[in-house]
């Protein structure tokens, strides 16, 4: 059966992924890993006065070296309303602001105590240990970004400039089911013909593992017109759903009749193994991926077809997947008469093949980061082949 590339899917995919404008007010320390929905720029100067570095005296550089009297004591935190003359200094503490009259601190520890005066033996320059208002961050400047993912940085710059609270887009929202009657939940007894749903927990941990909170229907049944309903009833409350298996051409395979149904089909089948039998589509509003319920095909595509749509609706490029170059430390003994993508390690140089390729096995892809790309009508590859890879 023909197909279309897995570019052209992603292409499709994303051209057809629902755009969220909606945005939501929140408390400032629960915004790091959101995305701002606008703009954000400081209101004042940060610092908003001229305020001393160190624990010293301020004083004027014009009258060093010299004796100076004492007026007084500054922390930070309090106000000095006075003005400092000519032969005068301030205690002065960290963070505090400068008083009039000053422009410049010297360290506690550089000058000779006498009562109620202080003896300075060097020259000062003029705005020695000095910080100026506005030295940080300007009145006007730009902060944040619209579109930009908030980090613990940006936290600490908007709580510097009073922002309690910050206007994000909502997260998206994403669901996840697998479709079998064969399928049971870990902690229910395994019996003859059935098998524990492991892809499941699969997608939850990676999306997780991205920074989405999924929502999680673990089994639809194997009926066209209950499996419809439900998926139905779920349109408002979606923006994309992934669900696995279903898709081929077998008996149980529901999915197609199912989108006729409610929605409709954006393209099946992707010229790729593993997961080549997979359906996109859209009802309404959300956007649904049917990936194929073999476990390694179902990681496989969701690395390759998913990610690429959670970047777009979460406005997050990082998600997307990178690429690479490497050499394979081991063979690979298949002819790929199709495009090919197989589990690997990459330890920045070198690329590990596991013993074991097959879409239905899972166990293998434990502590792999990366896919191999092979192209359509390649030859078996030899340990020391140069390679592209997809880094997860």
């Amino acid at each position: 059966m023909e197909g279309i590339t897995l570019e052209r899917a992603i292409e499709l995919l994303t051209d057809n992924a629902p755009k969220i404008f909606d945005a939501e007010e929140i408390p400032l320390i629960e915004s790091v890993g959101r995305v701002a929905a606008r703009n954000y720029f400081a209101t004042f100067d940060n610092p908003p006065f001229n305020r001393s570095p160190l624990d010293g005296y301020a004083l004027k550089s014009s009258d060093t070296p010299g004796k100076f009297k004492v007026v007084g004591e500054e922390c930070a935190g309090d106000f000095f309303s006075g003005e400092i003359h000519s032969g005068e200094a301030l205690r002065i503490m960290t963070g505090a602001a400068m008083p009039a009259g000053s422009d410049c601190v010297i360290r506690q520890e550089d000058v000779e105590v006498d009562g109620e005066n202080i003896f300075v033996s060097r020259k000062l320059r003029h705005h020695e240990n000095f910080c100026f208002a506005g030295e940080d961050i300007k009145s006007g400047a730009l902060l944040v970004e619209e579109n930009s993912k908030l980090t613990a940085a940006h936290a600490a710059v908007l709580a510097s400039q009073g922002v309690a609270r910050v206007e994000v887009y909502r997260r998206p929202r994403i669901a996840i089911a697998s479709t079998g009657d064969e399928l049971l939940q870990p902690g229910e007894k395994l019996s003859a013909g059935k098998i524990y749903n492991s892809n499941i927990y699969l997608l939850a941990a990676r999306l997780i593992e991205l920074g989405f909170a999924p929502k999680i229907f673990y089994s639809l049944p194997d009926d066209v017109d209950a499996c419809a309903d439900k998926i139905f009833s779920l349109r408002a409350e979606i923006d994309l759903l992934i669900t696995t298996g279903g898709v081929s051409v077998g008996k149980k395979d529901i999915m197609h009749d199912v989108v006729k149904k409610i929605g409709e089909k954006i393209f099946w089948r992707v010229l790729m193994k593993p997961g080549a039998p997979v359906l996109g589509w859209k009802s309404e509003k959300f956007l649904g991926v049917a990936l194929s319920g073999n476990p390694f095909a179902a990681y496989a595509t969701f690395e390759l077809l998913v990610r690429p749509v959670l970047a777009k609706l979460s406005r997050r490029s990082e998600i997307l997947c990178g690429r690479g170059r490497g050499v394979l430390a081991n063979d690979f003994p298949k002819k790929s008469f199709g495009r090919r993508f197989i589990r690997a390690r990459f330890d920045g140089e070198k690329i590990f093949l596991p013993s074991r390729h097959e879409s239905g096995s899972l166990y293998s892809a434990v502590g792999c980061n990366c896919l191999v790309d092979i192209p359509a009508g390649s030859n078996e590859l030899s340990a020391g082949a140069e390679v592209e890879i997809i880094l997860l």
